[in-house]
């Protein structure tokens, strides 16, 4: 990952104003040690701080043309760089960094050549010649950004809120598979795949297309200069990435410059569900497997740094970001600059435990759909902010564009859960790997039940986080909260907490509040699928232990304050 920030059309061109967009960079500093850039042209600048992954002896930025007429700075990967490279085989690179390709595609394409790209990125690219600009984000909002507007005219564009909320009047999150044109002064969709229409499809499930269409995702996310590795939780998602990377690093490139053997992450309490699974999954496979510690208190501490890099005040969101805050550090000190993770594959095949009680397949379809579309306001914003904090950077094959077009093809009836037939939570993807003769792992990691990763690494660090916010926020607080913060009023104390810290490092901007969503959601559910089942309305929580009667680890009544059970449907 690398942090990027532009500002065209300012009023201001004057040394003052170039020194403000370096001060505003340093910001982003965290994103991106290993080289910083910047290029001015007349009232426009383009910034960039680089973590290098691919080339890093030559690829600095900003990027160029061959005339350096245009101009780019990007934050990302473009896995097809070199199959986009041949064919445009009349134009001279100066770098082998596999984003210049985007300078290149700009002269021979136009604004129209965005969805040729196949990786997860965000760029900005200014046309000297006419001072035109173009931003474009990924299909799914793998990579940050965000567009803003100052009072003198200018649009700025950054990785994060924080290199631009204060300088700008207004700033909300780039929307996902969109392109930004000055020409036309507003954003469109580039990305338009059948799923987006949420039409209910009817393709067959075929276990072999889709084993290798997740294969492929992993092998084209192998492509990196510097030392790397796999997030492992032991759950089905990250084992399946660890599984499939270890089978084919022996025969990729990667393997010749830092060897064969796959090096795998797992953080959590002691004693937590996730090690033990993730220690049996790389004995299985034969990983160099790393396990790290934290403690509640540890967690605790780290609150005020995570909420200031995720930028977020979302109560899901914060708890699963802090250990893999914990973690990121941890990996960093030992060299690794990447590692791939298995965020997505539970919005593409309803993983939740929540889609248990899903009353028919257009129900089900719809809701992967809308889950999909916010992922960017979720897990892979924690996943790319949590890692970027340290100059990590983070790869989700699940959200490969070539693989969620084929996953979301499929008929839902396939996704749906149906205990009568020996159905549970993704069965389609666990059938996919389910192979007697090869396996790609043990069968009870196969089918172990969906643990979201704030569960995963140990369940006390929950309770541990509603009993400090407890201590922090007093009932009076809570009964005011609508008064206090009536946008996005927190409704629990934990909730309440982590708004303060947010409003510390963002006061009183109602455009850094907006870029959080909000509304009741019980096992990370939207708040649609909240009307799935009457109760959930009486205490909604976004922990997997919420879907009571499903998980195994359930909150007990008396414990978590929820009433009464919910069966399984």
């Amino acid at each position: 990952m690398c942090g990027i920030l532009a500002v065209l059309g300012c009023i201001d061109n004057s040394q003052a104003k170039r020194s403000r967009i370096i001060e505003l960079s340093r910001r982003l500093r965290h994103r991106g040690p290993d080289w910083s850039g910047l290029h001015c042209h007349q009232n426009c600048y383009l910034s960039h701080q680089r973590l290098a992954i691919v080339d890093p002896t030559s690829g600095d930025q900003p990027l160029y043309n061959e005339d350096k007429t245009v101009v780019v700075t990007v934050n990302g990967e473009i896995y097809n760089h070199k199959q986009l490279r041949e064919k445009l085989n009349s134009h001279q690179f100066r770098t082998g960094s596999d984003c210049e390709v985007i300078a290149h595609l700009y002269e021979e394409y136009g604004e129209d050549f965005v969805d040729m790209l196949d990786g997860m990125f965000s760029f900005v690219l200014l046309d000297t010649r006419d001072k035109s600009f173009i931003a474009a984000r990924d299909a799914i909002g793998i990579t940050p950004l965000y567009i803003g507007w100052g009072l003198d005219g200018s649009v700025w564009f950054a990785s994060e809120m924080k290199a631009l909320s204060d300088d700008c009047e207004q700033f909300m999150s780039f929307l996902p598979g969109h392109i930004y044109s000055s020409k036309q002064g507003a954003l469109r969709r580039w990305y338009n795949p059948p799923w987006c229409s949420e039409k209910i499809p009817s393709t067959p499930y075929d276990p072999k297309v889709l084993r290798e269409a997740f294969e492929k995702a992993v092998f084209k996310r192998l492509m990196t200069d510097v030392p790397f590795g796999v997030l492992l939780s032991g759950g089905l998602d990250s084992s399946l990435v660890a599984a499939v990377a270890a089978r084919q690093l022996a025969n990729s490139e990667v393997a010749c410059q830092w060897g064969s053997q796959l090096h795998t992450f797992c953080i959590g309490l002691k004693g937590s569900p996730d090690l033990k699974a993730a220690k049996e999954v790389a004995d299985y496979i034969g990983t160099r497997h790393h396990e790290f510690h934290f403690t509640v208190q540890e967690g605790i501490d780290a609150l005020e740094e995570v909420i200031y890099h995720i930028e977020t005040y979302d109560v899901t969101t914060i708890r699963a970001s802090t250990p893999m805050f914990l973690m990121s550090r941890k990996i960093k000190s030992l060299g690794v600059k990447m590692v791939l993770s298995g965020e997505g594959s539970d919005e593409i095949f309803g993983g939740y435990l929540y889609f248990h009680k899903a009353p028919n397949k257009e129900e089900f379809h719809e809701e992967t759909c809308r889950k999909i579309k916010a992922l960017h306001l979720y897990d892979c914003l924690r996943a790319n902010k949590s890692t970027s904090a340290w100059g990590l950077e983070a790869r989700v094959p699940f959200l490969d564009k070539e693989f969620i077009n084929i996953a979301m093809s499929i008929d839902p009836e396939w996704k749906m859960i149906r205990p009568d037939l020996g159905r549970i939570e993704k069965w389609i993807l666990r059938n996919a790997f389910d192979n007697d003769k090869k396996p790609y792992l043990p069968k009870h990691i196969l089918y172990r039940q969906k643990e979201q990763f704030s569960d995963g690494v140990g369940y006390s660090w929950i309770d541990g986080l509603k009993d400090h916010a407890n201590k922090q926020v007093t009932d009076a607080m809570l009964i005011n909260a609508n008064f206090i913060y009536p946008e996005n009023t927190p409704t629990t104390k934990e909730g309440y907490y982590y708004r303060t810290i947010f409003e510390k490092f963002f006061p009183k901007q109602n455009a850094a509040r907006s870029t959080v969503p909000g509304g009741p959601s019980v096992a990370c559910s939207t708040a649609k699928a909240v009307e799935w089942d009457a109760a959930w309305s009486e205490n909604p929580d976004p922990s997997g232990r919420a879907a009571l009667g499903v998980h195994a680890s359930a909150y007990e009544a008396q414990k978590g304050g929820i009433a009464g059970k919910i069966a399984i449907a």
